[in-house]
């Protein structure tokens, strides 16, 4: 009986972190425009120095640098465009998309000319 559950309760705990996921991404509005995207993004960037300063405050955990005052060094400025991101891999989906039927026929005649000379 506990044989059979096991891999009911996996593929309901899968399912759950799968659903918990979406639902995540489409609250913050990463499924929406690309301007609902940008802001997302822009909370994260606020959120996560906070978040890590208070993390290390839970784990007790010192940062003992050579640097004044043993302080965490400047977090990088992130210099990305998710809407540029997006329509740069549009772009390369569409371009390779509009040559998929000649390269189709390269390829396909290069084969046959294989083919060929192996039969000779």
């Amino acid at each position: 009986m506990a044989a059979r559950l096991v891999p009911v309760l996996k593929f309901v705990t899968k399912g759950g972190l799968a659903g918990g996921a979406v639902y995540v991404v489409y609250d913050q509005g990463l499924l929406g425009s690309g301007t609902q995207g940008a802001e997302a993004f822009r909370k994260a960037q606020a959120a996560l120095p906070p978040a890590i300063q208070e993390w290390i405050s839970y784990t007790g955990w010192e940062v003992r640098a050579v640097q004044p005052h043993n302080h965490l060094p400047p977090i990088p400025k992130l210099e990305f465009s998710l809407s540029d991101s997006w329509n740069k891999g549009v772009r390369m989906v569409m371009s390779a998309l509009s040559v998929a039927p000649t390269r189709a026929c390269e390829y396909t005649a290069e084969g046959w000319k294989y083919v060929k000379d192996l039969v000779k």
